[in-house]
């Protein structure tokens, strides 16, 4: 049986007295793009700083390619890419530089850590950049590097957080015909957004709100399930403030 890209059982967590999850779960299977949908302050956030072990969950179970995170943090983060929402590269080094080092931190050697350097930004139209410093990028192809650098130690899971902010509207439509071809290729992925127009209709769909998962699915199966015609009203309905 194929092993999950992710597995979220039973996770809750709070800040203080108020809960950010109430026992969340869902399953993200290898070779799909899952979209986690929510307004903002639904706990999308939350969610991934326990996915990536930013913050330890103190109930439930969280496997990344079959390993619990907290119990095999190493081979389950290994096995992980993420794009955060905020800007993490070096602005003053190159896009080559970004790149090295992160798979030195990986335990890349030099000569394979070029050969998965060139593929990557080949693949995303950047080998032109390579030795260009960051901070003259657009903020376009900031998130394609961002993107080539999650990918270079071929990890089994994508997480995307709300990776298309602040992008322009050719930006974010490449960003997201890119993902989805990852996840066709093989690539298990989790995508956070509250942007209905970034989601496909063959996509797995996990409505998140006030910290609890509304519904999960297929988008198509999702909307003939509720009775609606469109994912614009399959939000209101499952994210209306008595749902």
């Amino acid at each position: 049986m194929t092993v999950p890209a992710l597995e979220v059982e039973h996770v809750s967590f709070a800040y203080g007295s108020r809960k950010a999850l109430d026992d969340v779960g869902f399953t993200v299977p290898p070779g799909r793009c899952a979209i986690l949908l929510g307004p903002n302050g639904a706990g999308k956030s939350t969610l991934f700083n326990l996915i990536t072990r930013l913050f330890d969950s103190p109930t439930g179970t969280i496997r990344i390619a079959g390993f619990d995170n907290r119990r095999k943090a190493c081979q389950a983060l290994a096995r992980l890419g993420v794009v955060f929402q905020q800007p993490t590269l070096d602005l003053d080094l190159t896009v080559d530089q970004n790149l090295r080092y992160h798979a030195a931190l990986h335990g890349l050697g030099r000569r394979e850590a070029d050969r998965r350097i060139a593929a990557e930004l080949a693949r995303l139209d950047m080998s032109q950049y390579r030795k260009t410093k960051v901070r003259a990028l657009s903020g376009g192809y900031r998130r394609r590097v961002e993107i080539a650098r999650a990918l270079l130690h071929r990890p089994t899971l994508l997480l995307l957080d709300e990776p298309t902010v602040g992008l322009d509207i050719p930006s974010r439509q490449a960003l997201v015909e890119h993902v989805h071809a990852l996840a066709r290729d093989g690539m298990g992925v989790l995508w956070a957004t509250h942007l209905i127009d970034e989601v496909a209709p063959s996509d797995e769909l996990i409505v998140l709100h006030r910290g609890r998962v509304r519904a999960t699915g297929v988008v198509t199966e999702i909307i003939r399930r509720l009775a609606v015609a469109t994912l614009a009203e399959v939000f209101e309905v499952l994210t209306e403030e008595d749902a």
